[in-house]
C-alpha cells in the first residue's frame, strides 16, 4: 500500500492531529436537502447496470454473436470491476473530494450504459459495461464517506435512506426492463440504454454540490510535519483484525447475494416451480431489502455491538437454505422471505463500516479495504455452485455449500460488529 495512504491513520501527537482537523463549515438548509437528494439517485444508479442485463442476456447474446463462455464470464464481471476500481476511490476522494467523484461515477455510469448497446461487439460492450462498472465502485466506496462527513450523527438512518434506494434500483431495473423495452419498440439495445437516463439525472444535484464548498476536500493547516516534526510511523490497515473482519464479512454476504441472484430461480424450477413463478420468489427475496434495508441501519446505529443483528440474519440464512434442501417448491414462499432477510446483511455491512472508523479519512479507508476484498472473496462463490451443480446433478452439495459459507459469515459478522474503531486498534 503507499506510504501516503497509511498517513492518514497515524498516530500523531495531539497537536498536529487537532490541526490536521477540517474545520467546522456552515451548512444550508437547501445545501444537506441536496446531498440527501444525491445520495439516493447516486444509489438508484448502483445496481441497474448489472440488473437490467439479466431478463434480456439472451437477446445480447443473439444479438452480438456473445459466446456461452463469455456470456458466464459476464455475471463474474461486476465483482471484479467492483474490487479493481475501488481501491482507486481513496486517493481519488484527498486529491479532488468525495462528492467530484461520486459525480464523476454517476457520469461513467451514465456514458456507459448509453453507449454500451450500440458499439456493435462483444468487446465494446464489455469495454462499456467496465465504464459503468468504473463508476459505481468509486461510487459505492465514497458513499459510506458522504454519509459519515454530512450526517456522523445519523449514519444508521442515512445509511439506511441510501441502502433502501439501491435495493429500490435493484429491484426496479430487474422488474421493468423488460416491459419498458416492449413499450419501446422491442430493441433490446434501447432497453438497456435507456437505464442511462437514470444515471444522467443523478448527476445533476453532485454538480451542483462540487461547486459548494462543503462537498470539497477539506483543507488542513500547516501540521506538525510540515513543520518539521518527525511524523510517527506509518501504519497499514492490514493489520487492524476489525478491518479483516469486515472484508470477510462484506465477502460473505456478497456470495451470497450472487449466488441467490444468479441461482435461487433456478432451484425452484427445478423443484418443479415454474419459470414465472420462480422469477416473482426472486423479485420477493430482491424487494424484502427495501423495508429492512432502511430499518436495520437504524437499530444497528444505536447499539454499540452489531453481533445480535449480525446472528439473526444468519439464522434466517441457515432457515432459507433448509427449506431448500429438504422442500423447495412446498416452502417456496417462506424461503424466498427468509433469504430475503439474510441478504439484507448488505445495509449491515454498510453501517458498521461507517462506525467501525472515527475520522472521514478512516471511512474511506476502511470502505475501500472492506469493499475491495469483500468482492474478490465473492467472485469464486457463484461459479463454484455452477461446477457442484453440473456435477453432481443436483442441488444438494450446492445448497450444502451456501448453507458452510453461512457460518463463518456469522463468525467474522459477530467480530465486526464489536464495539471499537480500527484507529483504536492501529494506535
Amino acid at each position: 500500500m503507499p506510504q501516503d495512504e497509511t498517513r492518514t491513520l497515524n498516530p500523531a501527537p495531539a497537536a498536529s492531529v487537532r490541526q490536521e482537523q477540517p474545520q467546522p463549515q456552515p451548512r444550508s438548509a437547501w445545501v444537506t436537502r441536496l446531498v440527501i437528494l444525491g445520495l439516493v439517485l447516486a444509489a438508484l444508479n448502483l445496481r441497474p447496470a448489472i440488473t437490467s442485463l439479466g431478463p434480456l442476456l439472451e437477446e445480447v447474446r443473439t444479438g452480438l454473436g456473445m459466446s456461452g463462455s463469455v456470456a458466464g464470464l459476464l455475471t463474474s464481471v461486476p465483482p471484479l470491476c467492483f474490487a479493481v476500481f475501488g481501491l482507486t476511490a481513496p486517493r481519488l476522494a484527498r486529491r479532488f473530494g468525495p462528492g467530484a467523484i461520486v459525480c464523476a461515477g454517476m457520469a461513467a455510469i451514465a456514458a456507459g450504459l448509453f453507449v454500451r448497446p450500440y458499439l456493435g461487439g462483444t468487446a465494446g460492450f464489455l469495454a462499456a459495461s467496465a465504464l459503468a462498472l468504473m463508476g459505481i465502485a468509486v461510487s459505492n466506496i465514497l458513499m459510506p464517506v458522504i454519509v459519515k462527513r454530512w450526517f456522523p450523527d445519523r449514519v444508521g438512518q442515512m445509511t439506511g435512506l441510501y441502502s433502501m434506494a439501491l435495493a429500490l434500483g435493484t429491484a426496479l431495473a430487474a422488474a421493468a426492463t423488460v416491459p419498458m423495452t416492449r413499450a419501446l419498440g422491442g430493441s433490446w439495445q434501447t432497453g438497456l440504454a435507456v437505464w442511462g437516463a437514470l444515471a444522467a439525472v443523478a448527476v445533476l444535484p453532485w454538480l451542483v454540490l462540487t461547486r459548494h464548498s462543503s462537498t470539497r476536500a477539506p483543507k488542513t493547516r500547516t501540521t506538525a510535519r510540515q513543520q518539521g516534526s518527525a511524523p510517527a510511523p506509518a501504519l497499514s490497515i492490514t493489520r487492524s483484525r476489525t478491518a479483516w473482519a469486515l472484508a470477510c464479512y462484506f465477502g460473505l454476504q456478497a456470495t451470497a447475494a450472487y449466488i441467490t441472484m444468479g441461482w435461487m430461480p433456478q432451484i425452484f424450477r427445478d423443484a418443479g416451480v415454474s419459470a414465472g413463478t420462480a422469477g416473482v420468489l426472486l423479485a420477493v427475496t430482491m424487494a424484502m431489502g427495501i423495508p429492512l434495508a432502511f430499518v436495520i441501519p437504524r437499530v444497528a446505529s444505536r447499539l454499540r455491538n452489531q453481533g445480535p443483528i449480525v446472528v439473526a440474519l444468519g439464522l434466517s440464512g441457515l432457515m432459507g437454505y433448509a427449506g431448500l434442501y429438504l422442500a423447495p417448491a412446498a416452502g417456496a414462499w417462506a424461503w424466498a422471505l427468509l433469504l430475503g432477510v439474510s441478504n439484507c446483511a448488505f445495509p449491515l455491512a454498510l453501517t458498521m463500516i461507517g462506525m467501525r472508523a472515527k475520522s472521514g479519512a478512516g471511512v474511506v479507508r476502511l470502505s475501500a479495504f472492506a469493499q475491495s476484498t469483500g468482492y474478490l472473496i465473492s467472485i469464486p462463490g457463484p461459479l463454484l455452485v455452477g461446477v457442484l451443480y453440473q456435477h453432481s446433478g443436483s442441488w444438494g452439495l450446492p445448497i450444502g455449500l451456501m448453507a458452510g459459507l453461512m457460518v463463518p459469515q456469522l463468525v467474522v459478522g459477530v467480530l465486526a460488529g464489536r464495539n471499537r474503531t480500527i484507529e483504536d486498534e492501529l494506535g
